[in-house]
């Protein structure tokens, strides 16, 4: 197997040191690095490596048979586990029947999931069961990086007193993901709650004048709880990278 990450590394070059492994075998084993050339796609083998998150594989505009291809390379040439998102029903199926079983969360697959092993309490809100969809995609891609993740869910502002039943839950969070749509309002409660790290999702969830999603985005940037990073429409798999950059140490 190819050495992609820090790990893997490190095991390389005790087995060269150990006389375990040869220096022509390892150098086959570099070689790859830090990117393998499937026909069309160039898959990023050295990304854990420099960021301490692997790549992951993004479903839409990709056919079927090119999602299999890249999920395979990843697995082949790398320990890491591996996440596929935004995918169809046909790619998910495909790539399974081509490398086993994955957990199945948000329209993502994720192959080789961890046990978690960062310490870090993490939880995802949202304001309503219809920002689902992108609470789902950072859940699974949280967990993809060794979080166990507090899901806590349906506690929009216009309902504050579901919020403050979980005011202890909050509280105790080291780094929060909110997600919200409408208005975004629960983004700025929760900043003034929490002295944690908080990323807010806007989500395309809303009527009229919330513009799918728009009027969410610019409302979280303009919080008056300073200091909340903010990500891009619905995009719970950047809010996921954006925690495990945070919380690295």
């Amino acid at each position: 197997m190819l050495a992609v990450n820090e790990a893997d590394i490190r095991q390389l070059l005790a087995g060269v040191s150990a006389g375990t492994l040869s220096t022509d075998e390892a150098v086959a084993t570099l070689r790859r690095l830090p990117f393998a050339d499937v026909g069309d796609a160039l898959v990023d083998h050295h990304r854990s490596l420099r960021q301490g998150i692997p790549e992951a594989v993004y479903g839409p505009g990709k056919t079927a048979d090119q999602v299999t291809r890249i999920v395979g390379e990843l697995l082949a040439h790398s320990t890491d586990p591996v996440l596929l998102t935004r995918a169809t029903a046909e790619q998910v199926g495909a790539a399974i029947a081509a490398h086993g079983p994955a957990t199945e969360l948000g329209g993502s697959a994720l192959w080789r999931q961890p046990a978690p092993w960062r310490t870090a309490k993490v939880s995802v809100l949202s304001a309503g069961t219809a920002d689902h969809q992108v609470v789902n995609e950072c859940l699974i891609t949280l967990a993809a990086f060794g979080f166990a993740p507090r899901q806590i869910t349906d506690v929009g502002v216009a309902g504050l007193h579901r919020l403050l039943a979980h005011l202890d839950e909050i509280t105790a969070a080291e780094a929060i993901v909110v997600v919200a749509g409408m208005e975004g309002a629960l983004a700025s409660v929760i900043g003034g709650l929490s002295s944690a790290p908080i990323v807010a999702v806007p989500t395309s969830v809303g009527y009229g004048s919330s513009l799918e999603g728009v009027t969410a985005l610019l409302a979280m940037h303009a919080s008056c709880a300073s200091g909340i990073t903010v990500v891009g429409i619905d995009n719970g798999f950047g809010a996921a990278c954006a925690i495990a950059r945070m919380m690295k140490q």
